[in-house]
Formats: C-alpha cells, sequence, structure tokens
C-alpha cells in the first residue's frame, strides 16, 4: 500500500481480523506508537508505526 494517509479518528481496515470477528479499527492516538481501537468489542491495542503501516490492507474514511 503506498498511500498511508491516516489520521485521528480514520477508519481503517486490517489484513488479520480481530479474534471477536471484526476486522476495522478506528485511530484514535498517533504518534512512534499508533493506538487503533476495535470497532465492533471496543477493545484498544497499541501498535509501533512501522509494524501497523505492514498491517494496514485500506483506509475505509
Amino acid at each position: 500500500m503506498q498511500d498511508k494517509n491516516y489520521e485521528l479518528g480514520t477508519v481503517l481496515e486490517m489484513k488479520k481480523g480481530h479474534p471477536c470477528g471484526e476486522n476495522k479499527w478506528e485511530v484514535i492516538r498517533l504518534g512512534a506508537d499508533i493506538k487503533i481501537k476495535c470497532l465492533k468489542c471496543g477493545r484498544v491495542v497499541m501498535i509501533p508505526r512501522i509494524e501497523f503501516n505492514k498491517k494496514i490492507k485500506k483506509i475505509i474514511s
């Protein structure tokens, strides 16, 4: 994926789904680490930016 323009509140689809069955996440914190929240169960996960950029499938909104 070439275009990695995301900001707070952006909804993303990740390559691998969450165990709850959803693979749509909302960005809630940016920095060296990125914090994302599952839109189905509300679980919050913090991922290093380099790893996060590899795991993005597409930007939804």
